[in-house]
């Protein structure tokens, strides 16, 4: 295994930075551990502005793989006795509401993303230690999408909730609870929980294109509200630092859960619908990649301008993770990912999707889909060309301009992008019936109902 890291640590070395100048990824880290051997390497600059290079122990924010941390905090809760994941939440946050008070929400179908209300909610509640408590009152009536543990549907605000609960069962802000029940006892050295901390580091800026095929430009804000902690607002820090909390997923824990735990961290729970470069499944925290007759599990953070990528395979004691500053993360990481796992393991990851020419009868997903904060309107040409056309509604219209672009066919009710996005075509799934032979919802990691002709009406000036 060390010739191989060796081995594998030269074409790193080499390819690293002629692979984030094509994706046009200012700066980035990859880390690898196998059989207790670690390896880094950098490349880039962490501010385009300062020119400062990357270094192996810059922080990045890592977004949403924080979820993975805030479930393993919910985990040694149970551990402790303290928390059932499947009494109901109300048992522990009787404050807790959602529009359908007879929804049995629990911290299960929390943790596994099929709590069914609705969850992309980003109001700051201020930097003090209640943000986290007074961000939980404000999701009271929640719209509740479909009934609990039918379907998934990704929601960084379940996640909140679970911070709260945390909050309440160790009598401690959120924060303090990572620090104390993580971060200290598995030494890590360089970690941030706050923009106050990562200034002491050699911080990387996330970054925007300053057009479709512009050179990147560091974001006018560096992070989400604190009030989205434990759904990813809240931990930067090293490549290294992320591989020693994954190696404790890995086996033994690393001395903050049992080996009985992770197992049950890593039990899937829910079949997903294909989301590109995401896994097929989900456990209590993960999401899980069937592929090439392994099971690799992993989480993917999108924080402003910055990506993180982490993936495990424990069956073979290997872990990898690559945190970027802006550019085109997901193919990137494909590539780096696709070479380490091959060469390490002999797994080789699927291509990235893309579509299939052709058209199709669309009429079952035609119409208006949304939530609180996007509008997707889906057309069909007389010559058969499918468009979506999307536009932020509610409290973000006008946040940003509308956009439209045409669908292609990939595979049954699926549909796919026929232009790349930062490098990828996102696919778009349309399930389930609405009683009139239509898809019931949009699917593309969250589940967007569709609207009533009435609610169409009134937001088509937005969608177009």
């Amino acid at each position: 295994m060390i010739k191989k890291l060796n081995t594998l640590a030269d074409w790193l070395g080499e390819r690293l930075p002629e692979l984030i100048a094509e994706h046009r990824v200012p700066g980035a880290v990859i880390g690898v551990y196998a059989n207790g051997e670690h390896l880094e390497r950098a490349a880039g600059v962490l501010n385009t502005r300062t020119g400062v290079p990357v270094t192996t122990d810059s922080l990045f924010q890592i977004g949403s793989v924080s979820k993975v941390w805030t479930a393993t905090l919910a985990l040694q809760l149970v551990e402790d006795g303290k928390l059932d994941l499947d009494l109901p939440v109300r048992a522990y946050l009787p404050e807790f509401r959602s529009a359908d008070e007879s929804a049995l929400i629990t911290t299960r179908r929390l943790l596994c993303h099929t709590a069914g209300f609705e969850g992309d909610r980003f109001t700051d509640t201020g930097r003090g230690d209640d943000a986290i408590a007074r961000y939980v009152e404000l999701l009271s009536g929640a719209p509740q999408l479909f009934e609990p543990g039918e379907l998934f549907s990704y929601n960084n605000a379940g996640y909140v909730v679970i911070g709260r609960i945390i909050e309440i069962l160790r009598g401690k802000p959120y924060i303090q609870c990572l620090r104390e029940h993580l971060i200290r006892p598995l030494g890590l050295a360089h970690t941030a929980t706050d923009a106050e901390e990562a200034i002491l580091h050699r911080a990387a800026v996330g970054h925007f294109p300053s057009g479709p095929e512009g050179s990147p430009h560091p974001a006018g804000l560096w992070a989400l509200p604190r009030s989205l902690s434990p759904a990813g607002s809240a931990l930067t820090m090293s490549a290294r630092d992320l591989l020693i909390f994954a190696r404790g997923r890995l086996s033994d824990g690393g001395g903050v859960l049992g080996a009985e735990t992770i197992r049950a961290m890593r039990t899937e729970h829910v079949r997903v619908s294909p989301v590109t470069a995401h896994g097929d499944a989900w456990a209590l925290g993960w999401e899980i990649f069937h592929v090439d007759g392994h099971t690799i599990y992993g989480h993917n953070g999108d924080t402003i301008g910055q990506s993180a990528f982490l993936r495990l395979l424990p069956e073979r004691d290997i872990a990898v993770a690559l945190l970027t500053n802006g550019g085109q993360g997901v193919p990137l990481h494909h590539k780096l990912f696709g070479h380490v796992l091959r060469e390490l393991a002999g797994i080789g990851l699927p291509a990235l999707p893309v579509p299939s020419p052709g058209t199709i009868d669309a009429s079952r997903y035609l119409g208006s889909y949304g939530n609180s904060i996007t509008d997707i309107t889906i057309s069909q040409d007389d010559d058969g060309t499918i468009w979506a056309e999307q536009a932020p509604t509610g409290e973000y219209t006008g946040s940003a301009p509308p956009q439209r672009f045409q669908l292609l066919p990939y595979h049954g009710d699926t549909l796919i992008t026929a232009q790349p996005n930062q490098g990828i075509h996102r696919m778009q799934n349309f399930v389930g019936d609405d009683g009139h032979g239509r898809a019931r919802f949009l699917h593309d990691g969250r589940a967007l109902p569709r609207r009533s002709a009435t609610a169409s009406a009134s937001s088509s000036s937005t969608v177009r």
